[in-house]
């Protein structure tokens, strides 16, 4: 084993890190419940979302990029959405082989389904909270985010 130790902040960014795991994977249990009876997942829906809040139709491996996962993973999601009607490809002028994806009306009605359900859990969830320190959260989490797309190491 190295001889390294951990700076102060490089201790506490593992604390951290370690909680965002746990969070996320409760956050994904939580997701799960919360779209079970819409036929959905949190995997499902969180591709949906990329989908319908980017600003103009984009290819798999884009929303892969933003979601920070693999490409393969939401291909395999959104086949799986396509044969049941609720995304759709388009021809990309870029590019001929990766197609834009949209949803479809009956995709926009699901994700719409999905926010209805999501609107009052999360503003039970973020009681007592305070804006500054939401922000202050994003922004570390943000940095976080820059720093390991800018490097090559883990």
């Amino acid at each position: 084993m190295a001889n390294e130790q951990w700076t102060e902040t490089g201790e506490a960014v593992t604390a951290l890190i370690l909680d965002v795991f746990r969070l996320n994977g409760r956050l994904q249990l939580a997701g799960d419940r919360l779209v079970a009876e819409l036929g959905l997942t949190s995997a499902r829906w969180q591709i949906l979302g990329a989908i319908a809040y980017a600003d103009r139709p984009e290819s798999v491996a884009w929303h892969a990029r933003t979601m920070g996962v693999h490409r393969q993973g939401v291909q395999r999601i959104v086949n799986e959405l396509e044969k049941e009607g609720i995304v759709e490809f388009q021809p990309n002028p870029h590019h001929k082989r990766a197609h834009l994806v949209v949803l479809t009306s009956k995709g926009q009605k699901l994700f719409d389904a999905a926010i209805a359900l999501q609107v009052p859990w999360v503003n039970d969830l973020s009681k007592g909270l305070s804006l500054d320190d939401i922000a202050t959260a994003q922004e570390i989490v943000g940095l976080l985010k820059k720093r390991l797309r800018e490097t090559s190491q883990p």
